[in-house]
């Protein structure tokens, strides 16, 4: 039996653990001195398939002036209100553990869960998350789009490496 594709949440963080400032700026991750592209390249290649929330989908799709970054990746976009397929992306608005286990079991490579902040606490909540590389920032937000929500229950994590990129540090842990 072939080994299970594994779903990674590739994401970064401010050191007080904000994903974005409470109006979507990610400003203060971009004038952080990184080391080359940071690993993204190296993870990127081991993906062939992206999930992404509606939100975080049209912050992408407005930043970068309609040029979608992950045109030859399978990409399903999770949205309660669009459904249908367009050149880069599929919606999805099915059973958020249903439809992933189901592309889990698929052939292929890596899953990047790339958020936003809601959808990435659904895919906790219900361990769909098989390992976490979280790129962490010199930077003190104060408030902002949370990492991780609070929440009820806990999740053991077993860490797999440490990599510092200039003034990033990277941890990759995998779930226990």
């Amino acid at each position: 039996m072939l080994a299970k594709r594994k779903l990674f949440l590739y994401i970064a963080t401010s050191l007080d653990g904000y994903i974005a400032t409470e109006d979507d700026s990610l400003e203060w991750l971009f004038k952080t001195e990184g080391e080359g592209d940071n690993g993204y390249s190296e993870f990127y290649n081991t993906v062939d398939t992206i999930l992404i929330g509606r939100r975080t989908y049209d912050w992408i799709i407005e930043k970068e002036k309609g040029n979608f970054p992950y045109k030859n990746k399978e990409c399903y976009i999770f949205s309660r209100s669009k459904s249908g397929k367009n050149e880069n992306v599929e919606f999805i608005n099915q059973d958020v553990v249903e439809f992933t286990n189901k592309i889990k079991r698929l052939d292929g490579g890596n899953i990047w869960l790339v958020g936003g902040g809601n959808l990435l606490h659904s895919f906790i909540k219900e361990r769909l998350v098989d390992e976490f590389i979280i790129t962490i920032a010199p930077t003190l937000l104060g408030h902002g789009i949370p990492l991780f929500k609070k929440n009820n229950f806990e999740l053991e994590l077993k860490l797999k490496n440490i990599r510092k990129l200039n003034q990033f540090v990277e941890l990759h842990y995998e779930v226990k």
